[in-house]
């Protein structure tokens, strides 16, 4: 099996990230879909397999392989050699082989996408743009009291693409941190709307041990129906670029 780009591995320098992302409806042909399902472990075919319908299979089928090849564009790796475990919170990270990058996944009916960096922590969560839900009743169970306040200070018509982009930051935030829901989401704030996408401020409660300083956030679209979340470890000497790549079939 040849490594996904078939060519020398890609360049990630320090103060770079790159956001891959997919479409999994685009992978249609069988003898591709086959060979990705053979670069998968049989412990991840199984959890494949486990989904009743068919589009959520290709969507895990896709999700997975997408991780794989995203880290083998830049490190000579085959996309099969790669093992992964979980943290105690179920965060993914590499095992083996030895590599410096980090990635993050998130994947919605529609889009997958994977932020991949070097010895740098990263997180990512996608939402499709035309999620509902009751907006005011999630943004007061789940928000901080200054976030809940400024999702009612906003248009009405404006309220879902906020609240997606509140929602969407906050599961980037605990991603990158690896403990997921451990931490309590109002224990933290972001400042919207955002000087530029890029450019989004957290706020901390007293009660959660961490730095502003220490994160970079942005929030963008992907594919014209998605909203795209990244958060990164701040680079003191710099912002971090975040370029977004689509990956396109075949993968392998």
């Amino acid at each position: 099996m040849r490594r996904s780009n078939g060519g020398p591995p890609l360049a990630l320098p320090a103060g770079h990230a790159h956001l891959w992302w997919a479409v999994p409806e685009r992978f249609t042909d069988p003898d591709e879909l086959a060979r990705y399902r053979e670069a998968l472990t049989e412990d991840e075919r199984r959890k494949t397999d486990r989904f009743r319908f068919a589009r959520d299979r290709q969507l895990c089928l896709i999700a997975r392989i997408l991780v794989r090849t995203t880290l083998s564009r830049y490190d000579g790796v085959e996309a099969s050699n790669w093992r992964f475990r979980a943290n105690r919170y179920g965060r993914p990270a590499i095992e083996t082989p030895a590599s410096s990058l980090r990635f993050n996944l998130s994947h919605t009916a529609g889009l997958v996408v994977c932020l991949v960096s070097r010895d740098r922590e990263v997180g990512v969560d996608v939402e499709p743009r035309s999620r509902s839900g009751e907006w005011l009743d999630l943004a007061s169970r789940f928000f901080s009291p200054r976030e809940a306040a400024g999702l009612r200070e906003v248009e009405v018509s404006e309220r879902p693409r906020r609240f997606l982009e509140y929602w969407t930051l906050k599961e980037a935030y605990i991603k990158a941190r690896g403990m997921g829901l451990a931490i309590p989401l109002a224990d933290f704030s972001f400042d919207l709307p955002a000087p530029r996408p890029d450019a989004v401020r957290i706020r901390f409660a007293p009660s959660l041990d961490d730095d502003p300083a220490r994160w970079q956030f942005g929030v963008r679209e992907l594919g014209g129906h998605h909203l795209v979340a990244t958060a990164v470890e701040a680079d003191a000497a710099a912002p971090v670029r975040i370029t977004p790549h689509e990956a396109v079939g075949p993968l392998l």
